[in-house]
């Protein structure tokens, strides 16, 4: 109703005063009724007295609401001030936006608890750490779940210090990737050893820093990944020294059974001879080569460092292939060779990895019309990509997975270790490499590299 409202209340209360006020004044100005003055007075004080606490009141609400929305008080009602109150559509709000946010912090509560228990179930340790800037080792640790202390072996501890007293050697490890980063780790927990790969990244939420540590025990993936890489190279070896000792073999019990019973040869037993000893020398030398192309893979230099840019590097390699590739009649188009992008690396060894992979490609590119190879780079958030593409025959997904073994290769007369030098060139430079194809329309070889 009207009359319950805030401003009807307000004026007829200034206008009650108002008119007492100047009777007040009149009374004491033209008469002498003392026993009235007093009383109007008394009610006049009485009057601002009942309006200052109506105002106050109101304030007073507004103030507890803010205090309740500042301390997700959701308790606070509204509700007989909504109907009786002299301002019933404020209360209302009021009333709303608690109860909304009221819903906002049981969504929530119930998002924390899902991501809680989920990362309760994977198989992977997780520690969050409020950070302590006064006293760092006092650090708050806000989350440990479950696997984090069946891998460590330790109990869910609520301070980094406990944490450290109790496994300095993996603290120690995390304190040097406070900045974030990954890390390997290998320790000993219940006599068994371990190996951890370690990952930290910091966060910063509502101005607290937080340090998010993620590890996960990876000794059997990678025995499993050993034991497959050693299948596939003890294959590729014995397929290899197979076909060159079986003919060698076979031959040498030939040519002994030519000469056994012979105490001379004469010339047609020498020219009988002739062939199976040249097959056996050639199977020998390569055999020898095969040998000398494990060794090489093996015994690559530690690189020498030095810092070169991307467009020295892509000029350089344009230089140095153009005349072959031009000689297998391919389009080749080296871009952006005036990049100012500086990376360290070992000139040489980049080199020679370019150089596999554009050799790959002019292979790759026989009996292709218009075959093109095109040489450029790009950037990612800390990367640069040194891209080598080509148009040619590419790679299916079978053999995407084998190109990377020693020895294994698609070409004929392919040695098979060109590819698996350039990705020991790329881990030597702590970077890596990737390959992407589409048969028959594009295949891309990166050279990935770090870059701050």
């Amino acid at each position: 109703m009207f009359y319950q409202r805030f401003t009807f209340r307000l004026i007829s209360r200034l206008l009650v005063i108002n008119l007492l006020t100047i009777l007040l004044v009149y009374l004491i100005r033209y008469t002498t009724l003392w026993f009235t003055i007093t009383g109007l007075s008394i009610v006049l004080v009485a009057l601002l007295i009942s309006l200052y606490l109506y105002i106050n009141q109101i304030r007073e609400d507004i103030k507890r609401f803010i205090l309740a929305v500042k301390t997700r008080d959701h308790t606070l009602n509204f509700k007989n001030k909504a109907t009786k109150g002299s301002f019933p559509e404020l209360y209302e709000s009021f009333n709303e936006i608690i109860q909304v946010h009221k819903d906002i912090q049981l969504e929530q509560d119930a998002i924390f608890q899902l991501i809680k228990t989920i990362l309760e179930q994977v198989p992977v340790g997780v520690i969050v750490v409020k950070k302590n800037k006064v006293e760092p080792p006092k650090s708050e640790i806000s989350f440990f779940n479950l696997a984090a202390s069946n891998l460590l072996n330790v109990p869910s501890y609520s301070y980094w210090n406990r944490f450290q007293e109790h496994l300095p050697y993996f603290a120690n490890e995390i304190e040097k990737i406070q900045n974030g980063g990954k890390r390997f780790l290998e320790i000993k927990i219940q006599e068994k050893q371990i190996q951890l790969s370690i990952e930290l990244r910091p966060i910063n939420l509502y101005g607290s820093d937080y340090n998010i540590i993620s590890f996960q025990n990876i000794k059997d993936e990678i025995e499993q990944k050993e034991t497959e890489a050693w299948n596939r190279l003890i294959g590729v070896i014995s397929h290899e020294i197979l076909n060159s000792i079986t003919p060698i073999s076979s031959l040498s019990a030939t040519v002994n059974q030519m000469i056994e019973q012979k105490d001379h040869l004469n010339s047609e037993d020498l020219e009988d001879l002739k062939p199976a000893l040249q097959t056996i020398k050639r199977r020998s030398e390569g055999l020898l080569d095969f040998v000398k192309d494990y060794r090489l893979i093996a015994e690559l230099p530690t690189p020498n460092l030095e810092t070169h840019s991307v467009g020295e590097i892509l000029q350089h390699i344009k230089v140095l292939m153009q005349p072959m590739v031009t000689a297998n009649h391919v389009n080749f188009q080296v871009m952006q060779t005036a990049s100012k992008i500086s990376l360290q690396v070992d000139f040489k060894l980049i080199e020679q990895a370019l150089i596999n992979l554009i050799t790959n490609s002019i292979y790759a590119l026989e009996g292709i019309v218009q075959p093109l190879i095109e040489i450029s780079y790009h950037l990612e958030p800390n990367k640069v990509y040194l891209n080598v593409s080509d148009n040619g025959k590419g790679i299916d997904k079978d053999s995407l997975e084998k190109i990377f073994v020693p020895f294994y290769t698609t070409r004929k007369n392919g040695s098979g270790i060109g590819l698996t030098i350039t990705r020991n060139i790329m881990k030597m430079h702590k970077g890596g490499l990737e390959v992407s194809s589409t048969p028959f329309q594009r295949t891309i070889f990166s050279l990935i590299f770090d870059y701050a």
